[in-house]
C-alpha cells in the first residue's frame, strides 16, 4: 500500500507519499480500506518531530479515518467485511489501509456520506470526553470554547447547545465568528480586538464561564482561570500557546475550580473504547437527527497532504480539512 511517511522532520514538504508494507490485523483488530482521513494539529506536531506515535502504533500520521472493513482479526465480533465505518486512531490514517482496534470503530451515521464521516471520530471523542465525561457541562451553564471555528470548536458549539448550555466562542475574524453564530454560539468574541475575560464577565453579570475548553495551553492559562465561575472547570486539550504557564492557586482555591489536561492518542485502548462507546450512545443519535453535523472546510488529495497542512498552519479554514484517496 501507499502512505504518507515522514523520512525527516520538517515543514509540510517533509510529508512523502511512499510505498510501505501492508498492515495485518491482529487479535481484536480489523483492517480498514481508507477512503478519507482528516488533518489534526497533532499531525503537524508529529511532522515537526514533536509528537511521536505511542509505542506499537502506526508510524504514519492520521488520528481518524473513514472507510470499509476488508479483514477481521481473531476475537472480533459485531463487525463484518464490507461494513462502512469511521475510526479513532493512534496513527496511520494518512494511508490506503490501517489496522484499528475494534473498540475504536464507529458505524457511519445515517445521513452522512463516507468521506464526510472521516471528520467525526477525533472531534466527537475529544469534545464528549472533555466537556461532558470530565467537565460535566450541564443545561443552563455557560460554556466557552477557544478556536470556535476549528473542527473541535464547531463540534463543541453544537454539542453544548444540544444539551442546553449557553455557548461563548473566541475566533480571529468576523467571518469565523459569524459562522459560529450560525451554529448556535450566543457570545462571539474576536480575540484580536476583545479581551475574552472581560467579555465573559459582561455577558454573565460577573459570574464567569462554568466550563472552558482550551486549545492554547500556557498562553491562556491565567486568563482562563480568571474567567472561570465558582466551581468552574477548565479542560486543556492543546498547547498552541506554549507548554509552561503560571497557575494562581489562590484564585483556583477561591473559586473551588478545577483544571484538567488530557490527550486521546496515548490513552490505553480500553479507555478509548469507553469514550467511543459513549460517543456512539450520546452523539450519534444527534447526528442522525440532524441536530449536530460535521463541518468540512475542504477536501485535499491524500497524496498532497502537504497542501492540507499548509491550510491548517495558515488557520484559514472553518471546520475540518479532509484527505481523500
Amino acid at each position: 500500500m501507499h502512505a504518507i511517511t515522514i523520512p525527516e522532520a520538517g515543514g509540510p514538504e517533509a510529508l512523502v507519499w511512499a510505498e510501505v508494507p501492508d498492515p495485518v490485523p491482529g487479535e481484536g483488530e480489523v483492517l480498514v480500506d481508507v477512503v478519507a482521513s482528516a488533518v489534526n494539529r497533532a499531525d503537524l506536531l508529529q511532522r515537526q518531530g514533536f509528537y511521536n506515535p505511542p509505542p506499537g502504533s502506526s508510524p504514519y500520521p492520521g488520528l481518524e479515518c473513514a472507510g470499509r472493513v476488508t479483514d477481521i482479526g481473531p476475537g472480533v465480533s459485531g463487525w463484518k467485511i464490507g461494513d462502512e465505518v469511521c475510526a479513532l486512531l493512534a496513527g496511520g490514517g494518512y494511508a490506503e489501509q490501517v489496522v484499528v482496534p475494534a473498540g475504536q470503530l464507529l458505524p457511519v451515521p445515517d445521513g452522512v456520506d463516507l468521506v464526510t464521516a472521516a471528520a467525526l471520530p477525533e472531534v466527537t471523542s475529544t469534545v464528549w470526553s472533555n466537556v461532558f465525561m470530565i467537565s460535566h457541562l450541564r443545561p443552563g451553564e455557560t460554556f466557552l470554547v477557544h478556536g470556535g471555528s476549528s473542527g473541535i470548536g464547531t463540534m463543541a458549539i453544537q454539542l453544548a447547545k444540544a444539551v442546553g448550555a449557553r455557548v461563548a466562542v473566541t475566533a480571529g475574524t468576523k467571518e469565523k465568528l459569524d459562522f459560529c453564530g450560525e451554529l448556535g454560539a450566543d457570545i462571539l468574541i474576536n480575540y484580536r480586538e476583545q479581551d475574552f475575560v472581560e467579555e465573559i464577565k459582561k455577558a454573565t453579570d460577573g459570574a464567569g464561564a462554568d466550563v472552558i475548553l482550551d486549545n492554547m495551553g500556557a498562553k491562556y492559562l491565567d486568563r482562563n482561570v480568571q474567567t472561570l465561575a465558582s466551581n468552574g472547570r477548565l479542560a486543556i486539550i492543546g498547547m498552541q500557546g506554549g507548554v509552561k504557564g503560571e497557575l494562581n492557586i489562590a484564585t483556583l482555591l477561591g473559586k473551588r475550580a478545577a483544571v484538567t489536561a488530557t490527550s486521546l492518542r496515548g490513552r490505553p485502548a480500553e479507555e478509548k473504547a469507553a469514550i467511543v462507546a459513549a460517543v456512539r450512545e450520546h452523539v450519534w443519535p444527534l447526528i442522525t437527527t440532524g441536530h449536530v453535523r460535521p463541518i468540512v472546510d475542504r477536501t485535499v488529495p491524500m497524496s498532497d497532504a502537504a497542501a492540507a497542512h499548509r491550510v491548517l498552519e495558515e488557520s484559514s479554514h472553518i471546520g475540518k480539512v479532509l484527505l481523500v484517496r
